[in-house]
């Protein structure tokens, strides 16, 4: 039975009363239609006009497209997500080492690797692989538009490893661990004497010998400091240093000037006395009753292979 309106006036439930639900259902929908797409542009933040999409989904075209890899590997990077965006620049070179990206993204390895890196007080493994990564992408891709530029972030990186060990020798210094500090100091001398930590190196490798008492060593440090850099910082306080312990030349280099024979008919001279330290550590001082600290020497093996290069 269709509704409609009986002679007494009243409406039955029917088509005209299904209508009327219908039509109140589309001014719903239409008025919930009409509210603007865009009310709050700030609800959601876009990453520098990066199409997100490309972080979304598990396609095999999204997978190995260099394009979509690439601009993963960028979105990564702008987010400081440098772990991240090292998986995605090496991920492209797996697939497409000819591609003409393949430089670029080389050298963003290297650099987020850079980026890594939190200070000369921290772990300097982000630091060498930087450098690792900056002499392949060189060795790789001989002549790109890169190198240049590889080269010079290499020199940035040894700065910074540079600087870190000098942080930790002075570290050990403080602490009065010499042969730890005189350790690092040395290496710095002999990796990077021409960098900008040298001096500083350099003087407080002396100030280690010295406190070692090895100061025929500390006198060839500092006259090597005010030779090679006598406008240091330190220049004036290793001066000083010099003029205290009384070293006009290194004991080591005087030992070495040849002396006058002894008349034929003079007595035999005796013995020399083992200054090596070896026997007891130390040696006669001028006066009687008195021990002193000869030399570097004096400290055995185990410092003589520190300074060459061993870990102390």
């Amino acid at each position: 039975m269709t509704g409609g309106r009986t002679a007494s006036g009243l409406v039955w439930p029917g088509t005209g009363y299904s209508w009327g639900l219908s039509l109140a259902a589309l001014c719903l929908l239409t008025a919930c239609s009409s509210t603007p797409k865009n009310a709050d542009p700030t609800a959601k933040k876009a990453l520098s006009g990066t199409d997100e999409s490309i972080f979304l989904g598990d396609t095999i075209e999204k997978n190995y497209d260099p394009n979509v890899i690439m601009k993963r590997g960028e979105a990564f990077f702008e987010k400081e997500e440098y772990a991240e965006a090292i998986v995605e620049y090496n991920h492209f070179l797996d697939l497409h080492r000819n591609h003409v990206l393949a430089p670029y993204a080389a050298f963003r390895i290297g650099e987020s690797q850079m980026k890594r890196a939190k200070g000369i007080d921290r772990d300097p493994e982000p630091v060498q692989k930087a450098i690792e990564s900056f002499e392949r992408l060189r060795r790789d891709f001989p002549g790109s538009r890169y190198d240049g530029q590889a080269a010079q972030k290499i020199q940035e990186c040894h700065d910074l490893i540079a600087q870190m060990h000098l942080f930790v020798g002075q570290f050990y210094y403080r602490r009065e661990s010499y042969l730890a500090a005189a350790h690092r100091f040395e290496q710095i001398m002999k990796l990077y004497p021409d960098k900008s930590v040298a001096p500083d190196a350099l003087y407080y490798l002396a100030l280690s010998y010295h406190d070692l008492g090895a100061d025929d060593w500390a006198s060839e440090k500092l006259i090597l400091l005010a030779e090679k850099y006598p406008n240091s910082l330190h220049s004036d306080d290793g001066a000083k240093l010099l003029a205290k312990i009384g070293g006009s030349q290194p004991a080591t280099v005087l030992a070495k000037q040849p002396q006058a024979a002894p008349p034929a008919d003079s007595a035999p001279a005796s013995p020399p006395q083992d200054q090596s330290g070896f026997g007891n550590g130390f040696a006669p001082s001028a006066s009687a009753g008195s021990i002193r600290i000869p030399s570097a020497g004096a400290f055995g093996q185990g410092f003589v292979s520190c300074r060459l290069g061993a870990w102390c």
